[in-house]
């Protein structure tokens, strides 16, 4: 920074294409922080330096940053404004200071908001080509796993049909060029899959699509040469990766460029060459994805009845040894993925696994690790009473699964089945709403709030986030959260997104359950309306896909009326009959007993 005359240097978690879990070589604020969350930025000044993160990580960082001189900023907000007062708050002597960032990894949009708050407070940006390079020895080369095809039956929609559907809406906006950076995107349109990022079955690439060719850039080697052959055979044709900007630059004077300010990077837009008109708008294939069709919706439901029978063989595994064997956060973890493993078309978790006890559990983003975490039972007896919190999720062939469980060890508390029972409501409230298609995901967020806004509750993280087709487990554009609306935030038919309040008491419990839900098509809400008529149109419900027993025994039934205990009996119902062909044994006597009607 001295050498180059920056007065702070801005690190984000991102790699060059805004990926949520990033390869090893772009965890460059993990690096120099050692703050592991997902999600959090990092500023160094001269004298001083401060993370940034949200109130999922606020305790992980505070125990993450002690001892390391950076100091965390708890952000209750947009993360631009706290940005730009805390540089403006360091007083540098410099006329015009200068605050460095790698455009390479930076969001198009997050960074033209960031430069005009920076000029309110008489800041420049200066974007540089990986300033942490230099000063990373023995730093990841990128990945090197191969590329493989998501082939027939679960890849249900042709490579051919997806480009033809993506020239059209290419069409539609007057472009001639595309370009594709975000990893799901890419995996999407092709129908590969890869093992770049984990969790993620996506591999590291670039696409530039055209009304009649298609260039996908890929490190040399990843794609094997009968994949090659059968891109070749749909005019997609494999450049090397460190070809993709050089590409780009060359764009014709007459091209017109559509790309999504949200999925494309700063380096990026700035090599686009000057002349070359450019369209900032959503990628048609993120839309695309969002909405699952017929044929994936029905495998979507038979990953789920698999990781349900998954979850069944764990959950009678627990509580069979509870007072019997040694049981810890990391022996729930390894046992629940074990099980998962065991299942046809099982690839891999969808996230870290979640396994938190009492207090642990009031952590959001919280992950147990061989140097801490903690013990539920001993082969001597059970060591401990309270609530067990499982958020785990698996990918596999036909679907991606995220589901969230809190458990009683022991007998709960009154005060802990009431706070069950509150964030139960605002779950059921939600997974039985209608709404009118095309509302904005975001006005859906109050309604599974409202039940603890009515006792003075909240959470601090969204209620609900779309999930991929054997993708990412965060996906868009829809978001059942705080968030700002626009317009691609619409809920559409066939879009998969969770459902997950929560409630956390620090240092005692939290408390999620969260479920994947399906827009499915409903009757309007009056039926013989007339055209035009505010009741008139096409309405929504959500098909409850996750399957997995609600923990009756930590329900205040007081806090319950006869419509919720029906929902969740009926929701018991279906489990039961789903579930019961595929476990046997210890599992299905579990199985039977946790799904009693109430």
């Amino acid at each position: 920074m001295a050498q180059q005359g920056w007065q702070a240097c801005l690190v984000p978690s991102s790699d060059p294409h805004l990926s949520e879990y990033l390869p090893e070589r772009w965890q460059t604020r993990q690096w120099l922080s050692g703050f592991t969350g997902s999600s959090g930025t990092l500023i160094v000044a001269d004298t001083l330096a401060t993370l940034f993160t949200d109130s999922r990580y606020w305790e992980q960082a505070e125990a993450e940053l002690a001892g390391s001189g950076i100091a965390l900023f708890k952000l209750e907000g947009a993360a631009v404004p706290a940005y730009t007062n805390w540089l403006k708050a360091l007083n540098v002597a410099v006329p015009k200071p200068q605050l460095a960032l790698d455009g390479s990894v930076m969001g198009l949009a997050q960074t033209q908001a960031l430069r005009d708050a920076l000029a309110v407070e008489g800041w420049t940006l200066a974007t540089a080509q990986d300033p942490v390079d230099a000063i990373w020895p023995d730093r990841p080369a990128p990945p090197l796993t191969p590329v493989f095809e998501h082939t027939l039956p679960h890849a249900a929609t042709s490579r051919a049909d997806k480009l033809a559907a993506l020239r059209q809406a290419l069409r539609d906006k007057n472009a001639t060029h595309h370009w594709i950076a975000t990893l799901d995107d890419l995996a999407w349109v092709l129908n590969l899959r890869g093992a770049d990022v984990d969790y993620n079955p996506v591999f590291v690439g670039h696409a530039l699509i055209t009304l009649d060719s298609a260039t996908l850039f890929v490190a040399d080697g990843k794609v094997p040469t009968d994949i090659q052959a059968r891109l070749a055979l749909d005019g997609v044709q494999c450049q090397p990766y460190d070809q993709a900007m050089p590409a780009l630059r060359a764009l014709p004077q007459d091209a017109r460029l559509l790309i999504d300010p949200k999925r494309v990077t700063w380096g990026l837009r700035e090599a686009v060459p000057e002349g070359v008109k450019v369209t900032e708008a959503i990628n048609p294939t993120t839309l695309a994805k969002s909405r699952k069709t017929d044929a994936e919706a029905a495998f979507i439901r038979e990953a789920m009845e698999r990781d349900g029978a998954a979850m069944c063989a764990f959950y009678a595994w627990l509580e069979s040894a509870l007072g019997h064997e040694h049981v810890s956060e990391l022996t729930i973890d390894e046992r629940l993925s074990a099980e998962r493993a065991r299942q046809p078309g099982f690839v891999s978790l969808s996230f870290p696994t979640i396994a938190g006890f009492n207090a642990n559990g009031a952590l959001p983003h919280y992950r147990a690790t061989p140097s801490s975490f903690a013990v539920l039972s001993t082969p001597q007896g059970l060591s401990a009473e309270g609530l067990l919190l499982i958020d785990s999720g698996a990918q596999y062939l036909g679907g991606t699964t995220d589901i969230t469980r809190v458990w009683a060890i022991g007998t709960p508390t009154p005060a802990q089945q009431r706070d069950f029972t509150l964030v139960l409501k605002g779950t059921l409230a939600l997974s039985r709403a209608r709404f009118p298609q095309g509302t904005l995901a975001p006005m859906l967020d109050a309604i599974a709030r409202a039940p603890l806004w009515s006792e003075g509750i909240d959470f601090g993280h969204g209620t609900g986030h779309g999930v991929g087709y054997f993708l990412n487990v965060h996906e868009g554009p829809q978001s059942i959260s705080k968030a700002v609306p626009d317009p691609n935030m619409a809920m559409q038919p066939g879009m998969v997104t969770s459902i997950e309040p929560g409630l956390y008491r620090a240092r005692h419990w939290g408390i999620r359950l969260e479920n994947l839900v399906l827009n499915v098509p409903v009757a309007p809400a009056v039926p013989d309306a007339e055209p035009g008529s505010p009741e008139h149109g096409d309405y929504l419900a959500f098909e409850t896909l996750s399957l997995c027993p609600i923990d009756t025994r930590c329900i205040d039934l007081s806090l319950l009326r006869a419509d919720e205990i029906d929902w969740l009996n009926g929701y018991h119902a279906a489990v039961l009959r789903r579930l019961r062909p595929l476990v046997s044994g210890q599992a299905l006597a579990w199985l039977e007993q946790r799904t009693l009607p109430i």
